[in-house]
């Protein structure tokens, strides 16, 4: 048991360069209500209902993240943050990452039917900020869901989703092969030539103003007519 607790705790840290120990990671809101929804899973499976939602009910107050007891959570699920919102019916595999204000969600909420409603989540998904996941669907191993993406359909393994209604990035097979994407939401250029004070972006816009000076130097060399305002005669 302290092994693998060890372990949700390193995984943490790979995913997350703030926490500077591991006693840090104890703190945070996502592995408190993980830990008090395993005792509120625990109590649901025994059919001791009220029990359930009273640890669940205190494990929202501490950390602001409800996670009804009847939802399968397996290892390692980082909560980052907090205010997310799991459903009973939803299923999470392993390793996944969840940024804040997710929602796994369900559908015909007004109907009283019970069944799948909610969203099952494959091993080593990343769930970005805001992203709204609703209904009985499923997100493929290591899927990527992109800040407030609104997913309602299926996605394939690997897939990275974005927008309302989300769409598919078609992000080549190996691009999602890499280890991790924080929050979920790949970016246009490599984030180390980003943080390196945006250098090579910068390098790279002012080649293009060079360049578009060198062709207007040209048009005015070439002595041609100037161009006339459209609607005027001179």
């Amino acid at each position: 048991m302290f092994d693998r607790l060890l372990a949700y705790l390193d995984s943490i840290q790979a995913r997350d360069p703030a926490p500077r120990s591991r006693w840090e990671v104890l703190l945070y809101p996502g592995v408190l209500a993980v830990g008090l929804h395993r005792l509120a899973h625990w109590l649901f499976q025994a059919r001791l209902y009220f029990l359930a939602r009273l640890v669940n009910h205190f494990s929202r107050w501490l950390t602001a993240i409800d996670i009804h007891p009847g939802a399968r959570i397996g290892r390692n699920l980082f909560i980052d943050h907090g205010f997310t919102v799991i459903g009973e019916t939803a299923e999470i595999g392993n390793d996944v990452t969840i940024y804040q204000c997710v929602t796994l969600g369900g559908t015909n909420p007004a109907n009283g039917k019970g069944g799948k409603r909610h969203p099952t989540v494959r091993d080593g998904v990343i769930i970005g900020s805001g992203a709204q996941i609703i209904g009985p669907i499923t997100l493929g191993e290591r899927a990527r869901i992109g800040a407030n993406a609104v997913v309602t359909d299926d996605v394939p393994n690997g897939a990275t989703m974005i927008g309302l209604k989300a769409r598919s990035t078609l992000v080549p097979a190996e691009e999602w092969l890499r280890e991790f994407i924080p929050y979920g939401t790949p970016c246009d250029e490599p984030c180390e030539e980003i943080g390196a004070n945006g250098a090579g972006r910068m390098a790279e816009l002012e080649r293009q103003v060079a360049d578009l000076r060198a062709e207007l130097d040209q048009l005015r060399a070439g002595g041609g007519e100037p161009a006339r305002r459209s609607g005027t005669d001179s």
